[in-house]
């Protein structure tokens, strides 16, 4: 190079002059260092990717109630300010709602729609509105500056604000795409299902009662017909679904299996005498302890011989004397049956859309405790919008039981 200069080192090995040694007055560049010596620094390992996994799973739970919430509280602004300023302001109510207050970020999300209509990013034109570009706080502040007209239609305007609060923490979190903790995700949900039922949006589901309904499950649920949940075994489903949410206030309850544990060790005599006493009809249909059924079983599990028969006989008698306690034993019948057992079924409320039902099946080698769950909920939901008629297991389940039921015999 000319006077004043950088004078670049010698070129590389195998070439004349080459030299590790650097003149004086030369800046010596260092080498890039091999592929192979940077690649271990930039792998992720199994942990860092299943960590990866559970955080973009957070966040997109997260995000999916953080968009029900916004849309509706989008929709219940509009349907209480618009009818209020746009006579006047026409287009411009949104603005105007603001007032002096709001005038930075509402000017704000009118310079980003024109900006998304410039750049073609408005493919709906139910979005080519100033609202629709006003975040969650930007909205809970209009709901604010204008509470007298929105608390004819909110019983605390606290409640309100609080859960809007407890959603603010997720919000910024997900919108900054870091970790969401999952006491923070279940914070989450609950602050948006409450909101959700303040905005008049609760769960149009008639079995939400016994089984809220998720988020994910509403939107997605048509790709699991109407299975709405699966767990590995009865231990993880008694923890996200005690037996008092199961058979608490049923109307009818019907169970089929070997000795219908879940039920009968899960949900005191006590209960079940009030339950039926409120008027819940209860069919229950057990493995005759007698047949060879038991013995094939018994077997299967490895079980001592008599131990799975005197199990389900002491289930039975326990039934039995909750029986003899109700004014009407006839509202609580005890049957069995001697076919092989192929499930366990207990279907709460199955003859209407309100139903639930907790199904097992039975593995060879693994007790009832042991073995995968799935929850189902009755309804009118189509698997798929073309498949007219399709209405999942719950009523494949339910023509079992009534089959196995009119083969069975009754336990006097």
């Amino acid at each position: 190079m000319g006077s004043g200069g950088l004078e670049l080192p010698p070129g590389d090995d195998g070439h004349e002059g080459n030299s590790t040694d650097v003149p004086p007055g030369a800046v010596s560049l260092a080498r890039p260092m091999d592929a192979g010596s940077i690649g271990p620094e930039l792998d992720w390992d199994a942990d860092a990717w299943r960590e990866v996994h559970t955080r973009a799973q957070r966040a997109g739970r997260a995000y999916i109630w953080l968009n029900l919430v916004e849309q509706r509280l989008r929709a219940v602004v509009a349907a209480v300010l618009r009818p209020i300023y746009e006579p006047v302001h026409g287009d411009e109510w949104v603005v105007a709602a603001a007032g002096p207050a709001g005038q930075e970020w509402v000017q704000r999300a009118v310079a980003v729609r024109e900006v998304s209509r410039r750049k073609g990013y408005l493919l709906d034109p139910a979005d080519d509105n100033v609202l629709s570009f006003l975040t969650l706080p930007q909205l809970r502040e209009l709901v604010v500056q204008h509470w007298p007209c929105f608390e004819p239609y909110f019983d605390e305007r606290r409640d309100l604000e609080l859960a809007l609060d407890e959603l603010e923490v997720t919000r910024n979190v997900v919108s900054r795409n870091r970790a969401l903790s999952q006491a923070v995700l279940g914070q989450a949900e609950r602050a948006s299902a409450r909101l959700l039922e303040m905005l008049g949006a609760g769960g149009d589901v008639p079995s939400a009662r016994r089984l809220p309904v998720d988020a994910v499950e509403d939107l997605v649920g048509d790709r699991y017909a109407d299975v709405v949940a699966v767990h590995a075994d009865r231990v993880r489903l008694m923890r996200q679904f005690p037996a008092e949410d199961i058979f608490g206030g049923a109307r009818r309850l019907d169970a089929i299996g070997i000795g219908l544990n879940l039920l009968v060790q899960n949900f005191s005599g006590r209960r079940l005498v009030r339950l039926a006493e409120s008027g819940c009809r209860v069919r229950l249909l057990f493995l005759n302890p007698a047949s060879s059924s038991v013995k094939r079983r018994e077997r299967e599990l490895g079980m001592k011989r008599g131990e799975l028969s005197r199990s389900v006989e002491m289930n039975i008698l326990h039934m039995r004397r909750v029986r003899s306690r109700l004014r009407d034993p006839g509202a609580f019948e005890i049957q069995v049956y001697d076919e092989t057992p192929r499930f366990t079924a207990y279907l709460v409320d199955g003859d209407g859309s309100d139903g639930i039902a907790v199904v097992q099946s039975y593995l060879r080698g693994a007790r009832g405790m042991e073995s995968p769950v799935l929850v189902l909920r009755n309804g009118s939901r189509l698997v798929k919008s073309d498949d007219v008629g399709e209405a999942g297991l719950f009523p494949t389940y339910r023509e079992e039981f009534e089959l196995a039921w009119v083969d069975s015999r009754p336990v006097s």
